[in-house]
């Protein structure tokens, strides 16, 4: 459950934001959002499924003045970290394609509506992997 991950380059990553309705914690949403990730990891997890990996992320509410174009307001800064949802589910993929699919089954749409029932929005992004890489040895 709590391994290092390997994506392999060329894969699909989606980005899903999830914002909770006001006074839902990450903690009451725990037990909808590790069901549904199972559905996806059991189900999809094989070539011919596409599923690769993912990770969920919460909100810890910072935001680098050095990595934003445009933060030197607090201002600014509260907006950005206002508008990234409460939770972030990081997916990896074969395709687009087998990322629909699988989102489109039954199984994973009960699951996913459950998640639902605590959120004001969410919204999935998909991005094609240009460039990957890690330290080198000197």
């Amino acid at each position: 459950m709590f391994h290092p991950i390997e994506i392999p380059f060329g894969c699909v990553m989606l980005f899903n934001v999830v914002d909770l309705k006001e006074g839902v914690t990450v903690e009451d949403v725990e037990g909808a959002l590790g069901e549904m990730c199972n559905v996806v990891k059991n189900k999809y997890g094989d070539e011919r499924g596409g599923f690769i990996a993912g990770q969920v992320y919460r909100n810890s509410g910072f935001v680098s003045k050095e990595g934003t174009v445009g933060v030197d307001d607090s201002s600014k800064a509260k907006r950005v970290q206002q508008n990234m949802g409460d939770i972030v589910i990081v997916t990896f993929w074969q395709s687009f394609d087998q990322h629909e699919k699988s989102h489109a089954d039954k199984k994973f749409k009960e699951k996913f509506s459950a998640l639902a029932e605590f959120c004001n929005d969410t919204y999935e992004v998909g991005y094609e992997m240009l460039w990957q890489g890690v330290p080198e040895d000197d």
